[in-house]
């Protein structure tokens, strides 16, 4: 495909043995017979990504996840392996040509045996794309399957018999569409047959291999489509059931679309927008709750036939049954904690919106206080994904305008508090003591810095403090009140330029 590879899968008609006799420092743990070849960073001239000392590669069936000097793969042969190295190393796995056993649990081969013939290994492989090898002293691609034709018809096709290969492993079903969405690759029919008819084979499979494929599909350019596929070859009923809650379920009012519908837009908008998987895992599960508290709005039915503006549906407290169902779903599906914690926290406080008209700045404190200042940036872009989900514009007005006040209330207010003085170093270093003059005398001095920042000096302040102090409470009084009209016009100005930049009315 012109595409630079993220690692290489090595084969040979070596033994395990013989593989281990050729490199100083392997690993083998395993009963399957790859060996892992260890080398100095350096030696895998990028082979691996590194981050810290930490290390990351992706092997034929999943990609690592990165941990301290431990490095875990996972093939359709077995349970994860796991190589403990020492920082600054990388591996390269090299496997014999291996024939299989059938796979009585729809995971793992009953018996793996080794063989000299590569034909033998090629045939085990998952899809005629995957099922290529080039030898380079030879300067020979192996292609027994046609896996070149299919590329080139950006078709996926399984090597032999789809039913077949999916009992050997039912994760291969969702590799199926995830290698359709991430490559822009049609499913064949044949293969589309044999998801269909292997569907419930999926439970045989571990939540974590699981949601492994599940997240690289959430996480393609096409995610909506991934999802839709799942839905339509019987898999999406396995994996997360609450999502199908949503088909048929009408909204009404400025929906356009079923809460399933609606759902998949959101999602597709947020990998639109290249946001990262909380926020699209958030936008897909946001109304999830909405079948399980919609009710029939008692107003409507008495209006029923006739033109109004009363909604035929109520969906009272969806954000909180929609977060209860999204914390079991991220559990099951075993999430880390901290990604689980944050999309729930998106799902149950999305519904944050009200009239704008109304709304006060210390509403919207509230919001940020329960979401923290660091994600509610990240819970706007979920309300604009539930906007985009109705097939409305990305920002309007009302939209804008909380983006403003949530500007205001980030904005570090002018205050006395900016003074490199305070009021316990006008009390314990420079002998004022506490009362209404070392107010006055504060807000004097933040006068003098915000028309001269320069002088937010200890030494000058402390200087100017010792003039101040010479003042009568007079003088000093009317300095501070001076100094606090100041401070509210300055205010009033920094508002306006928030509500200028966003387009808004105050």
């Amino acid at each position: 495909m012109g595409r630079e590879p993220k690692d290489w899968d090595v084969t040979t008609n070596a033994t395990p043995e013989e593989i281990i006799a050729l490199f100083p420092k392997t690993v083998y743990e395993n009963k399957f017979g790859t060996v892992a070849v260890v080398f100095e960073s350096a030696e895998c001239q990028g082979e691996g990504e590194e981050k810290e000392g930490k290390v990351s590669y992706e092997t034929e069936e999943n990609v690592s996840r990165e941990t301290e000097n431990i490095v875990s793969y996972e093939t359709s042969l077995d349970s994860p392996i796991t190589y403990n190295l020492e920082p600054r190393t990388c591996i390269i796995e090299v496997t014999p040509y291996r024939l299989e056993s059938k796979y009585s649990d729809n995971r793992h081969p009953d018996e793996v045996k080794f063989s000299d013939k590569l034909e033998d290994d090629l045939k085990r492989r998952d899809f005629t794309v995957n099922a290529m090898a080039y030898s380079i002293s030879k300067d020979v691609l192996y292609d027994p399957y046609k896996g070149q034709e299919d590329i080139k018809d950006m078709s996926l096709k399984t090597v032999g018999s789809p039913v077949e290969r999916f009992s050997e492993d039912a994760l291969r079903m969702m590799r199926a569409v995830r290698f359709a969405v991430q490559l822009g690759f049609t499913i064949s029919n044949e293969t589309t047959e044999g998801i269909v008819s292997c569907g419930t084979l999926i439970k045989n499979i571990s939540s974590e291999r699981i949601r492994d494929e599940f997240e690289k599909i959430i996480m393609s350019s096409e995610p909506a489509v991934g999802v839709g596929m799942l839905q339509k070859f019987g898999l999406l009923k396995h994996i997360i059931p609450e999502l199908e809650e949503g088909i048929g379920c009408e909204q009404g009012g400025a929906h356009l679309y079923d809460v399933y519908e609606h759902l998949l837009m959101a999602l597709q908008h947020a990998a639109d927008k290249d946001w990262p998987l909380e926020v699209r895992l958030a936008a897909l599960f946001h109304d999830i709750g909405k079948p399980r508290s919609r009710r029939v709005n008692p107003a409507w039915s008495k209006v029923k036939g006739q033109k109004s503006n009363v909604k035929k549906f109520t969906f009272y407290g969806h954000e909180v049954i929609g977060a209860r169902m999204v914390a079991k779903i991220m559990e099951r599906l075993k999430f880390p904690k901290k990604v689980s914690d944050l999309v729930v926290s998106l799902v149950r406080q999305h519904m944050f919106f009200s009239d704008t008209e109304t709304i006060t700045l210390s509403a919207v404190r509230r919001v940020i206080a329960k979401v923290g200042k660091e994600n509610i940036w990240t819970l706007m872009n979920i309300r604009e994904c539930d906007r985009v989900g109705m097939a409305k514009k990305e920002a309007p007005y009302r939209l804008r305008k909380y983006h403003a006040m949530i500007e205001e209330c980030l904005r570090d207010p002018i205050s006395v508090s900016q003074l490199k003085v305070d009021g316990t170093i006008l009390m314990n270093e420079l002998n004022i003591k506490a009362g209404p003059r070392m107010g006055w005398m504060l807000h004097a001095l933040l006068e003098e810095v915000l028309d001269d920042p320069t002088k937010n000096t200890r030494d000058y302040l402390d200087r100017r403090v010792g003039e101040l102090d010479e003042l009568s409470d007079e003088s000093l009084k009317l300095l501070g009140e001076q100094a606090k009209d100041k401070k509210g016009e300055l205010e009033e100005e920094e508002v306006a330029k928030l509500h200028k930049k966003h387009g808004v009315k105050k």
